[in-house]
Formats: structure tokens, C-alpha cells, sequence
């Protein structure tokens, strides 16, 4: 039995931030219940290609995008812009623990469907709301998206070559890091409020903001500019506070160097063939190398491109010196490690014999991650829940059907 294996989840969310965080409860064991709208479902199910391939190679319904964040739930088609589909989903609420939402600010009070309204038929609800300003301030009522907020939220002045250099410019994560950001912090929301709810009895509403998480995860940035009054500049793939520590020239490619430390730093000037560096009073310590980037950082391009990186991953790492390849994807399935680490998985799926998935990096001794099902179909399990979990006999069912609300 999975460590959540006693809750339920109802999932309003579409897209990533939400469903993320459903799916890491779904991964621990809860019971995660995903309500889409009839005929079209999460918009992610259309966010392709790349589509799921069937036995013969043919596109399925199931895009790559929707396929990353719906594991282990099941897919329930209701249209609660009526009154009948408001009723179902106030019903399965009533039996739930937790319920997930990603709709604009006061979106769901018009259907009563709300935290306030739900609160009503099940105080102890934990309701979580994410939208990209949060439910207050002047930008609560917009919609905001991780591309958006990657850029008002400070990221992108962070990323990207220096200014001078060829190509530089403000540059987004090449994923969406601030949904699963946003996702993460969802569910150690959830989390602190379950365990909160064990002392009380009670649930509450949780306001998660994507704008909020960005800003919160600039983390040592922040700080620079906050103990400084100065705002950091891009450094491309250099770091504001600790140098070497970035990408360096091989002979045949690229690899990172991450010196975390002047002992490391004088092994490296050794592997280097530059012992002399470590003496330097212009490299000796990392406050200087900071302050002397400028001089240093072309002097060691002059001595990486005469290695390939197998070498010099293979003489640092036998030193203890931080360092690794930059690796495309297929590459990274191909590692050694991560195939020990079995983070590439299959899953049962009924349109393409099994889908590929990436395992969730949770370890528990106790109450390991479970991985029970595939991304559902759309409205696949919606009789049974009915049926099973709100008690609806399939006349009822059948009637619902007929009349669009399901």
C-alpha cells in the first residue's frame, strides 16, 4: 500500500502545474480522480506532436506532453457547466480528501464549486488552487503562463550568453520549470495540510501563485541582488558566485567543470597540467577567482580543448573533482547510472500495448512509489466512479449520458 493510499484526490487541473502535483499524489498511492470536459479532455491531450504511436506505427489520440503528467488516475468526463455535472462533481468532492484546481480567480464560484461552496458539503476538504498570480494583488484575475511568468518573474534576465557576446538575450528553461516548480510545492502544501488536518480535523484552502513560486526559487539570485541593490546579469552557463563552474571546450565536444572548493580546484590545476594556478593570488581562492573570472576562465579554455571529455571525466573524477558530459536525451537514457536507477519504465496502455514513462525519482523504504496505471483514456473510468464511488445505478448513468453531462 502506497504512503496515500487512504485519500482520495479530485483533479480540476489541466495542463502541468496541477496534474504534476496529481500525479506525485497518484505515484504515492492516493486515489486521484481527473474531471475533463466531455470531447476534448486536458488541453495537453492535443499538445502534439509527438502523439503516442499504435502497434502500427499511427498516431494515437494521446499526445507525448499529456502522457508526462497523468499517471496512476483515472479520467472522468464531466460538463459542470450544468447543473446535473455541478451536482456530480459537489458530490464526489463531499467524498474526497483533496481537491486540485488550476481555473482563474473566482472561475469556479459562477458553477458553486468554489472553496467556499464546497467547504459547505465537506469541511474537512483541502482545496488548492493554482493560478499564475495567486487569488490577490492587482494581477489576480489574469492568466498567466510559465513562459510568461519565466519572463516577469526574474528567470530569464538570468539566463542566456552575457551581453557582447554572439547570441545573447533572455532565454527560457527549455522546460516548463516553473509548472513543476509550482507542482512541487503544491504537494508539500498538500502535505503540510494533511498533516495538519490529523491534529484539527479540518481542511483548508491553499493559494499557490506560479509568479510566487518563480520569484521564491531564484533562490542565491535573489539574494545577490537583495543583499546588494545590484540585479545579476546573465552569465550564459558561468555562476555568479563560484568560479570554474561552468561548461568548458574538449577536444571532442564539451563537458561541465563544477569546482565546489579551492582543495578541488587545486586538483583540478594538477589534472590541468597548471599546478601553479592553485598559488596564484589571483586564483588561489574562490573570492579571487570570482573577482578574476575574466583572466581565468580563458586560461583553462586553452587547456580543455586538449583532452576529450572521456578523459577528463575520467582523470577528475579519479581525483574527486565535480565534472560530466552534456547529454542529449538519448544519451541520458543510455547512461549507465539512469538505467540502474530505472527511470525509464513502461506501462500497460490500451491504444498502444504500453506507453513509456519516466519513474518518479521518490525512494521510500516503507511505502515505495506504486505505478498501478497508465495517462487514462479520456472518460475511460468515468461509469465506474460513478457507479463504484458516488453509488449512481447505470439507469442513472445512462440518463446522464443521454443528456450531455457526462
Amino acid at each position: 500500500m502506497g504512503a496515500l493510499s487512504h485519500l482520495r484526490v479530485l483533479d480540476l487541473s489541466r495542463v502541468l502545474a496541477g496534474p504534476w502535483a496529481g500525479q506525485i499524489l497518484a505515484d504515492l498511492g492516493a486515489e486521484v480522480i481527473k474531471v475533463e470536459r466531455p470531447g476534448n479532455g486536458d488541453d495537453t491531450r492535443a499538445w502534439g506532436p509527438p502523439f503516442l504511436k499504435d502497434a502500427y506505427g499511427e498516431n494515437t489520440s494521446e499526445a507525448a506532453y499529456y502522457l508526462s503528467a497523468n499517471r496512476n488516475k483515472e479520467s472522468v468526463t464531466i460538463d459542470f457547466t450544468q447543473p446535473e455535472g455541478q451536482k456530480l462533481v459537489r458530490d464526489l468532492a463531499a467524498k474526497s480528501d483533496i481537491l486540485i484546481e488550476n481555473f482563474k480567480v473566482g472561475g469556479l464560484a459562477a458553477y458553486g464549486l468554489d472553496y467556499a461552496s464546497l467547504k459547505e458539503v465537506n469541511p474537512a476538504l483541502i482545496y488548492c488552487s493554482i493560478t499564475g498570480f495567486g487569488q490577490t494583488g492587482p494581477y489576480a484575475a489574469r492568466a498567466g503562463y510559465d513562459f510568461m511568468i519565466q519572463g516577469l518573474g526574474g528567470l530569464m534576465s538570468l539566463t542566456g550568453r552575457p551581453e557582447g557576446d554572439e547570441g545573447a538575450g533572455p532565454v527560457k528553461v527549455g522546460v516548463a520549470l516553473t509548472d513543476i516548480l509550482t507542482g512541487l510545492y503544491s504537494t508539500v502544501a498538500i502535505l503540510a495540510a494533511l498533516a495538519h488536518r490529523e491534529r484539527d480535523g479540518g481542511g483548508q484552502h491553499i493559494d499557490m501563485a506560479l509568479l510566487d513560486v518563480q520569484v521564491a526559487c531564484l533562490a542565491n539570485q535573489a539574494m545577490n541582488y537583495l543583499t546588494t541593490g545590484v540585479p545579476p546579469k546573465r552569465l550564459g552557463n558561468a555562476h555568479p558566485n563560484i568560479v570554474p563552474y561552468q561548461d568548458f571546450p574538449t577536444a571532442d565536444g564539451d563537458f561541465i567543470l563544477t569546482v565546489g572548493n579551492d582543495g578541488q580546484f587545486r586538483k583540478f590545476a594538477q589534472v590541468a597540467g597548471q599546478p601553479q594556478w592553485a598559488d596564484d593570488p589571483r586564483f588561489a581562492t574562490n573570492k579571487v577567482r570570482v573577482a578574476n573570472r575574466a583572466e581565468l576562465i580563458p586560461l583553462i579554455r586553452q587547456a580543455t580543448v586538449f583532452k576529450t571529455t572521456a578523459e577528463w571525466v575520467s582523470q577528475l573524477e579519479r581525483v574527486g573533482v565535480p565534472c560530466g558530459p552534456i547529454n542529449d536525451l538519448a544519451q541520458v537514457f543510455a547512461d549507465a547510472q539512469v538505467k540502474a536507477r530505472g527511470l525509464a519504465i513502461e506501462l500497460p496502455h490500451a491504444l498502444a500495448g504500453m506507453v513509456p514513462q519516466v519513474a518518479s525519482p521518490i525512494r521510500l523504504s516503507k511505502t515505495p512509489v506504486e505505478y498501478r496505471s497508465a495517462p487514462p483514456l479520456l472518460g475511460e473510468h468515468t461509469v465506474r466512479v460513478l457507479q463504484e464511488v458516488l453509488g449512481l445505478m447505470p439507469a442513472n448513468v445512462a440518463a446522464l449520458k443521454e443528456a450531455g453531462v457526462i
